[in-house]
Parts: C-alpha cells; sequence; structure tokens
C-alpha cells in the first residue's frame, strides 16, 4: 500500500468560474450548477459564447442571472427553506466572434485564468462541443473543469437551485496522487455547505497498490473504499453504476504516453461514457 502524505494544494481554491454557454433553449443545466457554484463560493461567473455570426445575438441571450435567481428564491420561499438566501454575484458577460470554440475559449482563459470551468458535454454554438471542445480546453487550460453530461440532472436542481449532493466518488491510483482531488471534493463539499456527504474512493488495483487517503483534518462525512482489479475506465464506471454518486471527483494530468494521445487520458475516457457530473482537478 502506496502512502499519499497530507498537504494542501494550491489549485483547489475557487474564487472565479468560468462557463462557455451555446444558447440552448432547453433546461441549462451546466448553466445552473456555474451559477449556484459561484453563488455559495462568492466567486466572479463568466459566461462566454462563441459565435462566427454576432450580428444577430445580443446580451439577452445570454441565461438570464437575475431571473434564475429570483425563481429560485421564491420557490425556496415558498417551500420555507431557510438555508437559500441567493445574494447578488458577480456577472460577466462575453461574447466573441470565431469559428472554433476551443480556441477562442483558451485564448480568454490564458488572459483571465479561471479557478473551474463548468462545461456541459453537448453542442456549443453549433459545434460538436465534446471532445472535441471539452476536452482540449480542460487539458490545456490547467483549471480544474466540471463537466456536466446532457443525461444527467446534476447535483443541483435547475428549478430551485437545491443542491443534492450525499455521495462522491473518488477514483485513485498512485499517479496521479489522489490527495488533489481529495482536498477539491472536500473542499466543494465545505463551499455548498453540505452535510453528511459519503466519499467512496475506488481503486483499480489492489491493496499493494491502493495508496493511502489522508482526508483533510476539517473533513465530515464516512470514507468508503473499494479495492478491485480489472480494466480501470470499465471498473470505475462499473463502480459508478453500483454506487449512483452525484459527482465523481478525479485528478489528471493529461496525456501520458502515445496511446493515451490516440485514445485520451483515463479521465477523458471516462467523461466520455459517464452519466455523472465530473470533477478533473490538475495534478500539482
Amino acid at each position: 500500500m502506496t502512502s499519499d502524505t497530507w498537504a494542501t494544494p494550491r489549485n483547489t481554491t475557487i474564487n472565479s468560474i468560468f462557463h462557455p454557454t451555446d444558447f440552448s433553449k432547453g433546461p441549462d443545466i451546466a448553466f445552473a450548477h456555474a451559477l449556484k457554484l459561484a453563488w455559495a463560493t462568492n466567486s466572479r461567473l463568466t459566461l462566454f459564447h462563441v459565435n462566427p455570426n454576432l450580428e444577430d445575438l445580443n446580451w439577452y441571450d445570454f441565461p438570464s442571472v437575475r431571473a434564475t435567481l429570483d425563481q429560485w428564491r421564491r420557490l425556496s420561499k415558498e417551500r420555507q427553506n431557510p438555508h437559500i438566501n441567493h445574494s447578488s454575484i458577480d456577472v460577466e458577460k462575453i461574447l466573441s466572434r470565431g469559428k472554433d470554440p476551443s480556441t477562442a475559449i483558451l485564448k480568454y482563459l490564458e488572459r483571465h485564468p479561471a479557478d473551474l470551468i463548468v462545461l456541459a458535454t453537448h453542442q456549443l454554438g453549433g459545434f460538436p462541443f465534446f471532445p472535441s471542445v471539452a476536452e482540449p480546453v480542460a487539458r490545456k487550460s490547467g483549471s480544474m473543469t466540471l463537466f456536466i453530461p446532457q443525461s444527467t440532472e446534476g447535483f443541483i436542481s435547475v428549478e430551485d437551485g437545491t443542491l443534492n449532493l450525499e455521495k462522491i466518488l473518488i477514483p485513485v491510483s498512485a499517479n496521479p496522487a489522489p490527495r488533489v482531488a481529495v482536498h477539491a471534493a472536500t473542499t466543494l463539499v465545505d463551499a455548498v455547505n453540505c452535510e453528511n456527504v459519503s466519499y467512496v474512493t475506488v481503486h483499480i488495483g489492489d491493496d499493494q497498490t491502493m495508496p493511502t487517503i489522508h482526508p483533510p483534518p476539517h473533513s465530515q462525512g464516512a470514507w468508503t473504499r473499494i479495492v478491485r482489479p480489472g480494466n480501470v475506465v470499465e471498473e470505475i464506471l462499473h463502480v459508478e453504476q453500483e454506487e449512483r454518486p452525484n459527482l465523481i471527483v478525479m485528478p489528471t494530468q493529461g496525456h501520458n504516453g502515445f496511446l493515451d494521445a490516440l485514445r485520451g487520458s483515463t479521465t477523458e475516457r471516462v467523461i466520455r461514457e459517464t452519466r455523472c457530473p465530473l470533477l478533473a482537478v490538475p495534478a500539482d
């Protein structure tokens, strides 16, 4: 069994959130997550849209922050929920002209880095957003990235902004070290003020290769572990189906070799098939 000595990672604090939006007309699950997390962490929220033709667009095409917060506030009062009190947040909306969304997004992030990127894994401005945009943005930006699959309801309600974050799955290995994912998971739970969250660490290997997990001293909730042999991606997805987590948190260090460059990193391959929101945390 290998050991992962506890140290506080420097890249899991959230002060700024970046969310590319495609102006979709249906329920905007990724926007709801970006907005709620920005409010919960008192972060600046940047909404970003890329399109080759901006003449027919205007600021009203962006999802409405005020209308969404008003709806959440009204429903929380009707349900007499004293824990929901959505105050104003700092929001910036940017329209960018471009044919390649990933290039435009990365250029902006080079000048204005974000602590957290929230990406919907569906179409962005008419371009295939996943994996041709989402993966390069997450990999090259160097920021924590929350992927919200189109097929999921996520852990934040679009209707009323309530949270459902009861179980977090954390796949771990000796390399990359799991401490950044562990810290990111507990930091997020603290930020959104969740209680009784259970953490499940899963290692594909055996007891000898399973790293020792050191939860932060401030962390609350039960910690359990699963160790099993098999194909890493397949078994992580099997555990997801068995455990039904609300969120997966994975450390990632990009592409490690020729095969990874062809088929994507382990994290990317899990993202392509999971039906659960996934937070990818760059390793130190």
